[in-house]
């Protein structure tokens, strides 16, 4: 999937201006992905302290050609699950 059609099914997946992220840390590689309309984020960062959900923001929001501003945490601190606001 190249970097267009990657920005176009995020914004897809993007309902009521929210975005549903199931998040795997310690991945050999950032990514993300998006397969039957679920999205997916794969970050090499450790999950203590919030480093991962940081990095998560910084992916979506750089493949979605969006300030990270525009991209804010609203459910899943701590869960693999994360309910994410795009502005």
């Amino acid at each position: 999937m190249d970097k267009a059609e990657l920005k176009t099914a995020l914004e897809a997946a993007v309902t009521d201006g929210l975005l549903a992220v199931r998040v795997t840390p310690k991945a050999s590689r950032n990514a993300v992905t998006v397969e039957d309309g679920q999205v997916r984020a794969y970050v090499t960062t450790v999950p203590e302290g919030g480093k991962a959900t940081k990095d998560v923001i910084k992916l979506l929001a750089k493949a979605m050609g969006r300030a990270k501003s525009t991209v804010v945490l609203v459910r899943g601190e701590t869960s693999r699950d994360k309910l994410f606001r795009v502005e």
